[in-house]
This record gives C-alpha cells, structure tokens and sequence, in this order.
C-alpha cells in the first residue's frame, strides 16, 4: 500500500507523470510563453511530443544515465523540457542561475561534472565558452535561441532545433526507445541538484531524489486543494528550489498550466495579462509591488489618495478578519464591500492577482506590516517554511490559522523539533539525499536519525505555531543581554517603500545601528515630483530631504518596538544611506538577495566602528563590478544621523 501522500508506483518520476498527463489531459493546456507580445500555448499531448523528440536528441548526442546537464537562462518552456528529457534518459538536470557571472558558474559546472548545457542564448553561450577550458568535462552545449550565434562554428555547439530534427529521426527509427528509458526510472533515482545560494562559503550541490521533489509536492497540492485547472506564473531563477518546486513539481503532479513571461522587464504587466489562481513570490516581490502601489499613489490626485487611505484603513481593520470568515459588523462588511469595489478589486486587478486563491512567500521573513497589507485586500497570502534540503515544506499555513509572526504548522509528514539552543530540526520525505561530493557537510547537517538542522533559531506558540527568529548564527544580544534578531529589524524597515535593502547591526554592542539602500525608483519618482535634480544614486542618496524621509521610518519602526518588551532595547540610533546599492555581484548578497552579512560586516567595517565612536560622518572606498565584468572603484563621505528612540511601554496589568 502506497502511504499518505505517496504517488503511485507507475507516476513515481516526472517524465511518468508527463505520459500521464499526456494519456488524461492531452487537449488541456501544459505550458505558455509569450513571445513578442503574443501568447504561445502548449498542450500536454504536444509537451509529450516535445520532450520526447528532445529526449531522442540528447541521447544521439550522447547522453546517458548519470550524466549531468546544467540548465542555464531565464524560465523557458524549452528549458523545463530539458529537464524532463535528461530525467527520461536518467540523466540529472543542474539549473543555473542566469545571472550569474562566469566565474561563479565555473564552479557549479565544474562541481557538478556537467557533461552537458543547455543555455538560453548567446549571452549564456558567451559565459561557457569563457569558462569551458577550466570545465573539462563540459563536452557539449545546446542553445535555444540562436541569434547571434549564426557564426559560432565550434562543433561542440548544437541548436536545440536540430537536436530535435534529429531526435525525431531516432523516434522514428526505434519508436520503443523513449518509453524504454522512462520505464527504468525509479523514485528513489536521483531527479536534481540544486546548488545553494552560499551565503557563507562556495555554494552545496542538494540532491533530491523522485521521490523527495513528487511526495512533498504532492502533499503540498493536496493541503491546498489545488486541482489541474490552476494557472501559474513561473518567472523565478529555475536554480531556486521555490520554482521547481512551484512551476515544476506541483505543476506535473496536480496537471496544471504554468506561463512563462516575455522576459524579466515584462513579468508585472505579463501577471496582469495572465492572472494567475496561485502565486508564489518571496518577499522582495511583495516588497517591491507595494513600492509600487505606492509610487502609483503618490502620484495621483488628491482625491484618489484620500478615497485610497480612507479605505485602506478600513481595510487594514477588517479585511483579514473577513477573508479569515471571522465576525465582523454589518456596517464594517458595508464599508469593506464598497472598499472593494472602489479600491480593493480595481487594484487587484491592475496587479493581476485578482484570481488568486492561494498565494505563498517564502525564502526568508517577510515584514508583518507588508504580509497583513495584502491580506487586508483580500488575498489569501500565506507563509510557508523551507529549504532546499527539505523539497521546500518545513510548514504550512491551514486556512484560518495564518499569522503574520508565525510560519504555520508541521507540513503533512513532517516533524519538526527544537534543539536545547533553540535551533529547529525536521526530517519528512522530502529531506535531500546528500550534499554532492560533499560526506562532511552532509553528516553535519542530518543526524543518524534524519534529522536536518535548519540553522533557524525557533520556537512554538501556544497554538503549535512555528515562529521563526532569524537565522541562529545572526541571532544576538546587545551589550546588555537585550535580544537582538537584524532580519526583524530590516523587514520592519523595507515596509516603507522607499527603503530597498536595510541591514541591521548590534550584537555585543551597546546600540542598534543600521546601514540603508533607498529604492532608486521610489526615491527618483519623489525626486521628479518635487523638482529635485540629480545625477546618480550615489547623489540621490546622499541629498539631506531623503535623509530626513529615512529618518522619520527609522523613527516609526522604533516606536513599534517600544511597544514589544522583548524588543524594545533593539531600537536603531544611528544610521547611515550607504552610496551604493548592496549587489550579488559584488558578492554581497546572494543570487536570491539574501544578506550576506559576514562580508558586509568585513567590507564596512570603518564604517561600523564610525557608528560606535559617535562620528558624524566616515569615508569609505569600495569595489564595484560593472555589468560587463570590469571592476572599479567607488568612494564616498557618508553622513551617520542619530535617530529618536522611544521609552519601552510597560505591559498592562
């Protein structure tokens, strides 16, 4: 007997669950892309037939079980095909990101052993020819989109046309092949490796089996309800566990469709277009629509901005109470109602999330104050807690029971724990088989048992909620042993959409400070509003009105403290706008904009200690990289501001 959440023994891969799906839902549609403005679909039936002329082109190429092909360029119906088709040889897909510089792809491709590539275009074309003498076992590339690539004559290349004529032909000359191979797929084979972000070293390879990726989805679907009719955008890294999970996993294990966007400038106007019913996004998406919205009311009339705050205030009183179908009075439901259709609905609607019945964020804690926005508008936004070395699903969020300072319940079979120090553990089905190449890692992070450890510093609510600190090695004391979690401090500070990145220090220390990245889009649009000349960010940010503007946040955020006697001592005092923005190529945060303090904290230490010796202001030069690669160097005098803090409110009764 199969057990709870387990796909049957014959759909224990994806490339069996494409034949499936085929067989059930041929005629329904599997994937779009759209391309030059227009909409391009494609049926299962038609997916199937791809894939599997892909498939025979690969093998003639010389692919076999085993083999690695790394997958690099945006999302791509053609490059989620690549992925099922070496899975139908048992080969191993080993998605990249796209934005990666060539030297950090170096290292994954070496590591990984890739035999193969698939690349997008020529930009992605250009990096593997740049690394590929110190990639020996890279033997082969195929490209999808060949422009620019008529006089590339090097005959390790191959256009993902011609793979596929020839395919055909082999399909033709031995029909029996292609199911062959996708017969002799098992669960426990290994189905991917995902490469960590490596916010503190070189990035791990994860390898997930079958059965990791197909069960974890497959129960995920199940506790949301979801069916073959959903619709999704897939427009994150494919290297990022969320999306295969997401836009892959789910997608081939529920039977639905799954858009691909023009291209990374188009994603906001393509998600209006598409509306999708289930939406993941982690939380500097969130972030960075209400940023918009923002803007967008800023500038508009007097009268639409009233009209706007009058009901969003109304909102941000009732509105979770109404989605979470909780009593609310006849006049609120009224009031929300006509919010609704004045405010609410034309807003979704301009976003594209107007269909949406689940939506999920995850990849790191998004603020209260953003999570509880979009749920005053009806959306059903959820938290969930993951990782890569658990197929994602750590938690989730039942319907009824979503807080904005909770991460839910166990995911269905998992269990989770709490370690004497705070740290969380779990193990589920979909725990990873191994660090690749990597024994010491591996046993470092599982026990004999199946225990992984997260690095999460926890705890649970009364109601058997998780709450999830911060990371356990960023979690600190002040000098006087007042609880100091930065990544709480920071989501509360980029609600305010003029503050894109923010990054919080005081751990020993006897204050809270914190270094700001402003929002170039935000900060420029007020800048054109009210007639204020600049030249570069570096200006913008450094111009006395949006010091004062940052002030007045900082100062916001510590009056909220105030308000919580466990975090009250953690209000900011000073701070400063850094004159550059916080870049992955700089190497400052990760491919997934995850903070990677410990090379900031190296990088600024004049500045930190400025903050400390109580000075006015420091000079800092730093290395920057152009976006062809050159580096330079960039030097500013930053001014540091004292913010107001406020006295800690004593607890009633």
């Amino acid at each position: 007997m199969a057990g709870p959440g387990t796909a049957p023994e014959a759909q224990d891969t994806f490339p069996k669950l494409l034949l499936r799906n085929a067989r059930d839902r041929g005629a329904r549609p599997a994937m779009r892309e759209k391309d030059l403005g227009i909409w391009q679909a494609w049926t299962w039936s038609e997916v199937e037939q791809e894939v599997r002329a892909l498939a025979c082109g690969l093998a003639a190429l010389g692919l076999r079980r085993g083999d690695k092909i790394a997958i690099i360029g945006d999302n791509r119906p053609r490059l989620y095909w690549t992925m099922v088709a070496a899975q139908a040889l048992g080969g191993v897909p080993v998605p990249m990101y796209q934005d990666a510089v060539a030297e950090e792809m170096a290292y994954v491709l070496d590591h990984a052993e890739a035999r193969f590539a698939m690349a997008e275009d020529q930009e992605q074309v250009d990096k593997l020819l740049e690394i590929r003498e110190r990639c020996p076992r890279l033997e082969t590339i195929v490209y999808d989109d060949s422009r620019g690539l008529r006089h590339y004559t090097q005959d390790f290349l191959s256009a993902y046309d011609d793979v596929l004529a020839s395919g055909r032909d082999r399909d033709r000359a031995d029909p029996a092949f292609f199911a062959g191979e996708v017969a002799k797929g098992r669960g426990p084979d290994i189905s991917i490796i995902l490469y960590t972000s490596g916010t503190t070293g070189q990035p791990k390879g994860v390898v997930l089996s079958f059965e990791n990726v197909i069960r974890t989805a497959q129960n995920a679907i199940d506790f949301d309800r979801l069916t073959d009719r959903e619709e999704m955008l897939a427009y994150l890294p494919m290297a990022w566990v969320g999306d295969h999970i997401f836009s892959y996993g789910q997608s081939y294990c529920a039977g639905f469709c799954v858009s691909c966007p023009e291209s990374s400038a188009t994603v906001m106007h393509d998600l209006n277009e598409l509306g999708p019913t289930f939406f993941f996004a982690p939380p500097r998406i969130f972030e960075n629509i209400l940023t918009t919205v923002m803007i967008r009311m800023a500038d508009a009339g007097w009268i639409k901005r009233k009209m706007f705050h009058a009901f969003m205030a109304v909102a941000r009183r009732v509105g979770t109470l109404i989605l979470d179908r909780k009593p609310v009075s006849a006049a609120d439901r009224l009031l929300y109602a006509l919010g609704e259709l004045l405010v609410y609905g034309p807003l979704k609607n301009r976003l594209g999330l107007s269909r949406v019945h689940v939506a999920y964020t995850a990849g790191e804690a998004i603020g209260p104050d953003i999570f509880d926005f979009y749920r005053a508008l009806g959306i059903n936004l959820k938290q969930l807690y993951g990782m890569t070395e658990a197929s994602v699903f750590v938690t989730l969020q039942p319907d009824g029971e979503i807080r904005a300072d909770t991460v839910g319940r166990p995911a269905p079979e998992v269990e989770i724990k709490l370690a004497e120090d705070g740290e969380v553990l779990f193990r589920s089905p979909g725990v990873f088989q191994e660090y690749f190449k990597n024994p010491e890692a591996t046993a470092e992070a599982k026990t004999a048992e199946g225990w992984v450890h997260t690095g999460d510093a926890g705890l649970f609510t009364d109601e058997g909620h998780l709450r999830i600190i911060d990371r356990a090695k960023d979690v600190g004391r002040l000098g006087d042993g007042s609880l100091f979690a930065p990544k709480y401090l920071e989501n509360k500070l980029k609600f305010f959409p003029e503050v894109k990145e923010a990054v919080a220090f005081g751990h020993e220390r006897d204050y809270v400070t914190a270094f700001i990245n402003i929002d170039l889009e935000a900060v420029g649009s007020w800048a054109e509003r009210s007639n204020v000349p600049y030249a570069s960010y570096q200006e913008l940010a450094a111009d006395h009105r949006v010091y004062e503007t940052i002030k007045a946040h900082i100062e916001q955020v510590n009056q909220d403290l105030a308000a919580d006697p466990q975090l009250a001592g953690t209000q900011i005092r000073r701070f400063l706008i850094l004159h550059k923005e916080l870049d992955p190529d700089d190497g400052e945060l990760t491919r997934t904009r995850k903070v990677r303090r410990r090379i900031i904290a190296d990088r600024y230490t004049p500045l930190i200690d400025a903050f400390y010796a109580g000075a006015g202001k420091a000079f800092i030069e730093t290395q920057v990289t152009f976006e062809d690669g050159r580096t330079g160097k960039l030097s500013a005098d930053l001014r540091i501001e004292d913010a107001k803090t406020y006295p800690a409110m004593k607890m009633a009764g």
